[in-house]
């Protein structure tokens, strides 16, 4: 059985550069990875999170759904980047009604949005830390009209979109079924994507501070672009090691090792930032995930710069894995990039 029947979902991160799709199934010896796939999209195809060519990427979809035989039609999406806002704020109260309309009537302070122009949705965390007569919220709030674009998305590659969440929280799904992680331990986990970044500090599976920016490992490409005078097409061939006659690999090296130690910066900014917020509590360990653990020195100026353990994150450590369908030289490519769509397949269609 394929978890239940009808609450069932298929989780699809949609990237900037790459979709991955996952299904997971219940046996009686526990969860299994039953399919997962990936497939690059053209450049261009998303810019700032927002769908450029929506029949190419839709095509792309079906492609992939194909080409891993899967049948279900529900799934679970995500999106993130700059018309989504996740901010926690505190309230003075617990009570279900004055507390809807508290994050309601503030909630404009805090969303450089038109109110009407987007969704809001909101979890309680617990107890502020500075006042027992308050509480932490978490407060999202997503555009409409992008909801509205990557609904009109899904359904034209002939999918029922049954859930939208964030790409911070389907990450974080995923962290909390992952075996062996010591969750009394503050953690932050870094999704290093091909145009954004996703950051979330978290204790006991609790989430304590999220931000998002810009960079990502298309950055690279920019630079070569830019550099160069070549077309994003020709840059993503050098990269790709299929034009050394147009840069040569010790140059992306360099730009590459620029762009790690730069990211490695911003996220020490958001370390200090929690850190001298929290009472100088300490960010212990630190788990990658993304295409961004790809590049080399970005590991390296992480455990450099930050008094932390850093790891990569493997979502395939927490299911049983066919290893004639799942080899390990493909874990170990895929590893890193499954979370989100991992977390996406952990849904179910009832879930908030």
């Amino acid at each position: 059985m394929i978890f239940g029947k009808k609450d069932h979902l298929v989780g699809l991160d949609i990237g900037s550069s790459f979709i991955k799709v996952a299904e997971l199934k219940v046996t009686g010896k526990g969860l299994v990875l039953h399919k997962f796939g990936m497939a690059p999209i053209a450049p261009g195809t998303i810019v700032e999170g927002r769908v450029v060519d929506m029949e190419s990427l839709a095509n792309d979809i079906r492609i992939l759904f194909k080409s891993q035989k899967i049948r279900e039609k529900n799934v679970a999406i995500s999106t993130g980047g700059h018309s989504v806002v996740i901010k926690t704020i505190t309230a003075s109260t617990n009570l279900e009604k004055e507390l809807h309309d508290t994050i309601y009537s503030e909630a404009e302070q805090y969303i450089p949005y038109d109110i009407d122009d987007v969704n809001i949705d909101y979890q309680v965390l617990g107890e502020s830390e500075f006042s027992p007569d308050q509480i932490n919220v978490l407060l999202v709030a997503v555009k409409k009209d992008l909801v509205a674009e990557y609904i009109d998305l899904i359904r034209l590659a002939g999918l029922n979109p049954q859930i939208i969440d964030v790409d911070t929280f389907a990450l974080q799904n995923t962290y909390e079924i992952i075996p062996y992680e010591a969750r009394e331990k503050t953690t932050l986990l870094i999704d290093v994507g091909a145009s954004k970044t996703s950051l979330n500090v978290l204790k006991a599976n609790s989430s304590l501070m999220m931000r998002d920016n810009v960079s990502g490992t298309n950055q690279i490409l920019e630079e070569i672009v830019s550099q160069f005078d070549v077309t994003i097409d020709e840059a993503q061939e050098a990269v790709n090691g299929e034009a050394d006659d147009i840069v040569s690999q010790d140059k992306i090296r360099e730009i590459s090792l620029k762009l790690a130690q730069s990211w490695s910066s911003e996220i020490c900014e958001v370390v200090n930032t929690y850190q001298t917020g929290a009472n100088d509590e300490k960010v212990e360990k630190i788990i990658l995930s993304g295409g961004g653990v790809f590049i080399e020195g970005f590991k390296d100026y992480l455990l450099s710069e930050l008094d932390a353990d850093v790891s990569i994150m493997n979502p395939f450590e927490a299911f049983i894995v066919d290893e004639k369908k799942f080899p390990d030289s493909f874990i170990t490519k895929a590893a890193p990039l499954a979370p989100i769509a991992i977390g996406l397949a952990l849904r179910r269609v009832d879930d908030k």
